[in-house]
């Protein structure tokens, strides 16, 4: 079971796609194609700060309350999902970048895609900081879980770090390979366009286009 469809059963996809006005499978397409560069955002802020580092700033972002805002009946506060985009991609420039690139990939208006980033940030977020139990410094909890997210085989020998290199590089390299092109090809597809330098992250090259387009 991909991230996406962890997030459709907890009900977030739906909660999402009623928020924009959009189908839950139009409000799906837009997740498999965005959560990728989320998920390598992720990445980066372990590699640098180690798990305890990101289980720390999952829990000044909001915690688990992040995704119980986005389940809510209430309008979801896309400020925090705008912060969290802040921490992990660094600049609107690659979010920016990030929206388009699923657009081309997908079909869909990248305005709308846009608008999806925040709160999918926020329920990835949240996701993580609830099954990683944070809030008691379960920092082998979070790498575990993330290890699951797309299959992944290991507890948490490997750091954060390798969990989320699992959860990306994995999808390209560790299943059937994604079809060329195809809308529908889940996490690997857009990770597998995107990585153009081969290392399975695909933000490094997200960020490096966000820089030609700002030059």
């Amino acid at each position: 079971m991909n991230l996406t469809d962890i997030l459709a059963q907890a009900g977030g996809i739906e909660s999402m796609a009623k928020e924009l006005g959009v189908p839950p499978a139009v409000a799906k397409q837009g997740a498999d194609a965005l959560l990728p560069a989320i998920l390598g955002g992720f990445k980066k802020q372990a590699q640098s700060g180690g798990i305890e580092g990101l289980g720390g700033l999952l829990g000044q972002l909001g915690g688990g309350g992040l995704l119980d805002s986005v389940l809510g009946s209430q309008p979801t506060p896309v400020d925090q999902g705008n912060d969290v985009l802040g921490q992990i991609f660094g600049s609107k420039d690659v979010s920016r970048t990030v929206a388009g690139q699923a657009a081309t990939q997908t079909g869909l208006d990248s305005g709308l895609l846009k608008k999806m980033l925040p709160i999918l940030a926020m329920m990835v977020a949240g996701y993580m900081a609830k099954q990683g139990g944070t809030s008691e410094g379960g920092g082998g909890g979070l790498g575990g879980m993330l290890g699951g997210l797309l299959g992944g085989s290991g507890g948490g020998a490997g750091g954060l770090g390798g969990m989320l290199g699992n959860v990306l590089g994995g999808a390209v390299g560790g299943g059937a390979a994604p079809s060329a092109g195809g809308a529908s090809g889940g996490l690997g597809s857009l990770v597998n366009m995107l990585d153009l330098n081969g290392d399975g992250n695909p933000l490094d090259d997200i960020m490096g286009m966000a820089g030609k387009l700002r030059g």
